[in-house]
């Protein structure tokens, strides 16, 4: 837990990937019973892109066939942050879902975020945006998460 500049009491969370200690990066904040989570990506446990998209030689993807994997991975990143606060899916109230290819994305959206939420009409406002290029070359999607937990919940234990 840290006060930022005696203002606010925020708990972070990390994947302890490379980019977080490059760039700065928080993967996740909790203030109060709010949880703001940054763009979710395909990645494993030591921040490779997983199901990275094939480049040209100028580094545009030529195919958005790894949509699905890395949507799916992209979910998966995402509950294994929010367990770090005791917090699931079903807890989110607002995703925001950046794609390199609008067609592609919405032949898989429906069925990834179902079996991700674990329903048919996950309880959450969402937003998909179409990008020219996110941040690692070969990715194809990133999910942004607004969660609130209910009231009462704990915080999560000092590490």
């Amino acid at each position: 837990m840290t006060k930022a500049a005696g203002l606010l009491d925020k708990q972070l969370a990390y994947h302890g990937v490379p980019w977080e200690e490059a760039f700065g990066y928080t993967q996740a904040v909790r203030v109060g019973q709010t949880i703001h989570v940054s763009g979710q990506l395909s990645h494993d446990e030591t921040g490779q892109l997983v199901g990275a998209a094939p480049l040209d030689a100028t580094g545009r993807i030529l195919d958005a066939s790894n949509m699905e994997l890395q949507m799916r991975t992209s979910y998966a990143n995402a509950v294994k942050l929010l367990a770090e606060f005791g917090a699931t899916l079903d807890h989110v109230v607002e995703e925001t879902i950046f794609v390199t290819d609008m067609d592609a994305a919405f032949a898989v959206a429906g069925a990834v975020r179902k079996a991700a939420y674990g329903t048919d009409r996950p309880a959450c406002a969402s937003t998909i945006v179409e990008t020219p290029r996110l941040a690692l070359r070969g990715q194809l999607v990133e999910v942004g998460f607004t969660v609130i937990l209910p009231a009462g919940a704990p915080g999560r234990p000092a590490s």
